[in-house]
């Protein structure tokens, strides 16, 4: 179930670019940052219950999501870089949980950790002194 973010409920702003990159840093604002209010926009309920919840650091304390795109030396491709990890927070969100079913480990796996554990404990036992 991938759940579709309006472009409406997303903010961008363009900032200069950090790193290296010569004139073009100093001149040209290529870096985005997506600004994205998790309780004003119109996921279900659920969903936002879980992206608030989890301790990411691009989550403020105010439940807005901050994402830095500047990977990319033109403004579009880090705008949809931006928007791509935005979309994958949210898809991993939306994934529902599923119950873990507790199981036993069959006989025979039993008995071959025991048998290895066996095997090296001989293993072992035989680097000690000789005894003549």
């Amino acid at each position: 179930m991938a759940l579709v973010i309006p472009e409406s409920e997303i903010e961008f702003t363009a900032i200069r670019a950090q790193g290296s990159g010569g004139q073009n840093v100093n001149k040209v604002s290529s870096a985005v940052h997506l600004r994205f209010d998790i309780c004003a926009s119109s996921l279900p309920q659920a969903v936002k219950d879980k992206l608030l919840a989890t301790s990411d650091q691009r989550i403020n304390n105010e439940g807005v999501i901050v994402i830095k795109a500047q990977t990319s030396r033109s403004q579009d491709k880090n705008r949809a870089e931006a928007v791509a990890r935005l979309q994958e927070m949210v898809d991993v969100a939306a994934k529902p949980v599923i119950p873990r079913r507790a199981t036993k480990p069959t006989r025979s796996s039993q008995r071959e950790r025991v048998d290895s554990k066996v095997m090296g404990g001989q293993t072992k036992a035989a680097r000690g002194k000789v005894n003549l």
